[in-house]
């Protein structure tokens, strides 16, 4: 069977490996927590589950314009308004499957071979082939802990060049949970001034923050480059929704124009129940979040400051996201890990260990 050079190109994503190892042991009978996937383990709240039922009754079942419903599109415009103090008009938003796919639109409709998209990394492991699948180059740009896993003004001037069309910005971050100041944006919008390039700006877990930390994006800040910005963002996360696979652009009108074409001749549209869900969650009662951000913050104390007791590891505190980002690099020298790294020679460092641990762990529920 011959497949194209595109698929063949791309592998699965990285967390399905773990994900594929759990789900085995849970066959077994073994009660595992899996850390692996981006996903609140919260039920969707019940006034959203309403409105999809409501919906549903009412029979809202149908094909629905390709870019969402007018009263989506309203209720992501007052949603800019009310939380990023940014205007659109209803021709510079879309909705889409999901945040996945709303990146994955852009990557189709905005480049070509020989363009090339600068991708901060630790990155979401999608960003890279997405770029690929466009025919583009992810030009990768390594941050470090004395960086606060954020990109600088230096370091993105140095990498920008002649084929660079576009930059992501992903604040919070995944997976390191790292999140851009005012300050550390508007330094990054003086570099943007210079160029005629995009960015994206990933938004997806502005509402999950902590120590009263504000979201801000370039948009906002710098009026500008609200132009050259496409903010993506979704319901998954901030609504524990992400199996209702709504996500959603804001951006300039022909962008927005032709994800919309690239939809009516993919998807058709996103789908018309998860659309009503959707406006419920961006126009409801907001407060519904209160009790999950509560106990993310919890659970990252208790996370990072476990991982900092453990020999060879040690973990910063993330400002945002639901991700703790441990440096391992302390446990290859430590007695044993030659062992470890032949058993899963075939492995990267991360996958090694992670499936080293699983296994260990079998030993300890039987």
């Amino acid at each position: 069977m011959k497949f194209s050079r595109r698929i063949l190109e791309i592998k699965p994503s990285t967390t399905l490996a773990i994900t594929a190892m759990v789900n085995s042991m849970r066959a077994q009978g073994i009660d595992v927590l899996d850390f692996g996937s981006g996903e609140p383990d919260f039920d969707t709240p019940q006034f959203i589950k309403d409105a999809a039922l409501d919906a549903m009754n009412e029979g809202k079942t149908k094909y629905t314009p390709s870019g969402g419903i007018p009263q989506l599109k309203k209720a992501i415009i007052s949603k800019f308004k009310r939380d990023n103090n940014l205007d659109y008009n209803i021709d510079e938003v879309t909705a889409n499957c999901g945040g996945k796919h709303s990146f994955y639109n852009l990557m189709q409709v905005l480049f070509d071979e020989g363009d090339e998209v600068i991708v901060p990394a630790p990155y979401w492991v999608s960003y890279p082939y997405m770029i690929s699948l466009a025919g583009a180059k992810p030009v990768i740009l390594p941050t470090t802990e004395a960086t606060g896993f954020k990109i600088t003004p230096e370091m993105l001037a140095n990498a920008i060049n002649p084929n660079t069309r576009a930059v992501i910005i992903n604040s919070p971050s995944n997976p390191t949970g790292a999140a851009y100041t005012e300050k550390e944006l508007l330094d990054l919008a003086e570099i943007f001034k210079k160029h005629d390039i995009l960015i994206f700006s990933d938004d997806i877990y502005e509402k999950i923050l902590y120590d009263n930390f504000k979201h801000r994006n370039i948009a906002e800040l710098v009026p500008k480059l609200k132009s050259k910005t496409i903010i993506v963002n979704a319901v998954s996360k901030p609504y524990a929704m992400t199996g209702w696979r709504i996500g959603y652009i804001a951006g300039d009108k022909e962008i927005i124009k032709h994800v919309e074409t690239l939809q009516s001749q993919s998807i058709s549209n996103p789908t018309s129940i998860s659309q009503y869900a959707a406006i419920a969650a961006l126009t409801g009662d907001q407060t519904a979040l209160d009790n999950m951000l509560a106990a993310f913050a919890k659970r990252r104390e208790i996370i990072v400051n476990g991982l900092n007791e453990i020999e060879g590891f040690s973990c910063t505190k993330p400002d945002g996201a639901f991700y703790a980002f441990p440096r391992i690099k302390d446990v290859y020298s430590l007695p044993g890990w030659k062992n470890i790294e032949q058993e899963y020679n075939d492995e990267s460092n991360s996958i090694k260990l992670s499936s080293y641990l699983l296994k260990e762990a079998m030993k300890y529920t039987t």
